[in-house]
């Protein structure tokens, strides 16, 4: 029977660091932006010299793709954690929540929608891939119950609730709300799930 081998010292330290670099990531693509961002700040975040940097990561590339992965799989988490069997619009707006409530904390880092080279990039890095294709895939089982249920428009066409699902953690209207100081984080969180659901138009 074959035992697990704990990792080293040296491999603790390591793994460590890489989380606090791509801790520093998130920061940095929630607030600059993938453009502003430099490897040169990252590594005076983090304490380290630029070329301890790239022992973790060679391009500013690869640092973009490996914490838009490990978003993916802190999502996958939440979901392992929180979903709730047969309530897929339940389910749904408890991850718009909790996207946007990482978004207030500063731990949603986004990427521009329109920079092809970077969207290149990460459609060739195999572990965001897979692990985005995942989440759609849950995602996208949900919409069609919560259509079937005639709790979200069965006409519209399940991509557009989906990528409206995916946008809403970068939605400015997040950053206007807080920077205005007239409403608690958790009136924000209830705004943006409230008007992704259920619009504008007042409830019945």
């Amino acid at each position: 029977m074959s035992q697990s081998v704990k990792p080293s010292l040296k491999e603790r330290q390591f793994a460590l660091r890489e989380s606090a670099i791509l801790d520093a990531v998130d920061s940095f693509l929630a607030r600059k932006g993938f453009d502003l961002m430099t490897m040169d700040e990252i590594a005076q975040e983090v304490g380290i010299s630029k070329a301890s940097l790239y022992k973790h990561f060679d391009s500013k590339e690869l640092l973009a793709a490996a914490t838009m992965t490990r978003l993916v799989e802190r999502t996958l988490q939440v979901i392992e954690q929180q979903a709730q069997e047969d309530k897929p619009l339940d389910n749904l707006q408890a991850l718009v929540a909790w996207s946007v409530r990482e978004h207030l904390a500063g731990r949603m880092p986004t990427l521009p929608s329109t920079r092809s080279s970077i969207h290149e990039f990460m459609t060739r890095h195999d572990p965001y891939v897979r692990k985005l294709e995942a989440l759609t895939e849950i995602l996208g089982g949900w919409i069609i119950a919560a259509q079937a249920l005639g709790q979200i428009n069965p006409s519209l066409p399940g991509e557009v609730v989906l990528y409206t699902i995916y946008a809403r953690p970068c939605d400015p209207v997040i950053d206007f709300l807080k920077m205005g100081g007239a409403f608690t984080d958790d009136e924000i969180v209830e705004a943006i799930v409230t008007t992704c659901f259920g619009g504008l138009q007042p409830r019945a």
